[in-house]
């Protein structure tokens, strides 16, 4: 089998590595499609899978909708070429489009519920795999699954915790306590309107912060000169083992802060924008959920009187895990046997549970 991925953030080659690389043990040959726009390309080289980048993301109004026929165009052709039998995407409308023209079925894995970018690609998409958590209903073409994006690359079949790695790389001692910040740029479509912490409220926030722990900041924008000395500085690859290993993640993206959560790491998302999958997570007392920097001080502070917080945070992880699948297992079955797959969870939903 032949499959196109195509690439739209840097968290969906995380999503697609693990299953790539099961898949391709299996004799399965694939190819990856990408924009530059973070770094994606840095990752995908890392993961050592042939790819072909389009070339700069826009961000404008116009440069999206002119990006919008271009990468279409772009991605037909690379379908010509590569002949794939499946597109495979988180949401992607080029993925989408290109496999219609070219009748093949496009496979999405959709966990945002950003439907300015579902309704584009949803009529020209065979299936939806969503979270079960997830709030929006998409008709006949969704499949719910119990687990999240994340548990298809941490979950612990797939990612070993070592707690000496990340202290090693980042020049710490190895009883050395760490917390990360990450700021987002606020320019993808799903932040129109939408805002996390003000820059007063980050001062603050890396003021205390910085007086009691080490502060490493990930961030989408250049930071502010005052900010600059708590840049980090590592290869994106190595981002989890840093999340695994912090004391405490504050941060605006919902991806890292849910990544944190299924690694027990106590993680504070603070965005206007909810997420189904983050505020699933605050269940388990995992992820603590703001929409706004009010309160965030205050819950760092409650966060700081628990004893043991590392080992209390591992215990709610283990609960998390006992609900929930495989991700990367699923979706190999799922992908392998389409559409039988697609036919069998429709008739029976809780198939899905054989992933654990």
């Amino acid at each position: 089998m032949r499959i196109l991925i195509d690439i739209g953030h840097p968290g969906h080659v995380h999503l697609f590595k693990n299953f790539a690389k099961e898949m391709q043990k299996r004799g399965h040959e694939f190819l990856f499609t990408c924009r530059q726009k973070e770094f994606e390309i840095e990752l995908l080289k890392a993961e050592g899978f042939d790819y072909v980048s389009f070339g700069k993301k826009y961000n404008t109004t116009l440069g999206k909708i002119w990006g919008l026929f271009k990468f279409d165009v772009l991605e037909f052709l690379q379908g010509l070429r590569f002949k794939p039998d499946i597109f495979m995407s988180h949401g992607s409308p080029y993925a989408a489009h290109a496999s219609a023209i070219l009748r093949k079925p496009h496979i999405s894995m959709e966990d945002s519920g950003n439907w300015e970018q579902i309704k584009i690609y949803l009529p020209f998409t065979e299936v939806v795999l969503t979270p079960s958590v997830l709030y929006e209903d998409m008709g006949p073409k969704q499949i719910r699954y119990n687990g999240y994006h994340e548990l298809a690359y941490l979950h612990p079949n797939h990612f070993q915790i070592n707690s000496t790695t990340p202290h090693s790389f980042l020049n710490l001692q190895k009883d050395e306590k760490y917390v990360l910040l990450r700021f987002v740029s606020w320019n993808a479509s799903h932040d129109k309107g939408q805002n996390g912490l003000s820059a007063d409220e980050k001062e603050k926030l890396v003021n205390y912060l910085d007086s009691k722990y080490t502060v490493f900041i990930s961030s989408e924008n250049k930071l502010p000169e005052k900010f600059q000395k708590f840049q980090i500085k590592i290869a994106p690859e190595n981002m989890h083992l840093v999340l695994s290993g912090a004391h405490l993640f504050v941060g605006e993206g919902a991806t890292m802060a849910s990544e944190s959560g299924v690694l027990g790491t106590p993680s504070i998302y603070v965005n206007s924008l909810k997420r189904a999958y983050n505020e699933d997570q605050e269940k388990y007392g995992l992820v603590f959920n703001f929409q706004d920097g009010n309160g965030v001080l205050d819950k760092i502070k409650e966060l700081e009187k628990i004893p043991n917080l590392h080992q209390n945070f591992q215990k709610r992880l283990q609960k998390l895990l006992t609900d929930k699948i495989d991700v990367t297992s699923f979706m190999v079955w799922f992908v392998e046997n389409f559409p039988e797959s697609q036919i069998e969870l429709k008739n029976n939903p809780n198939y899905q549970l054989n992933f654990k």
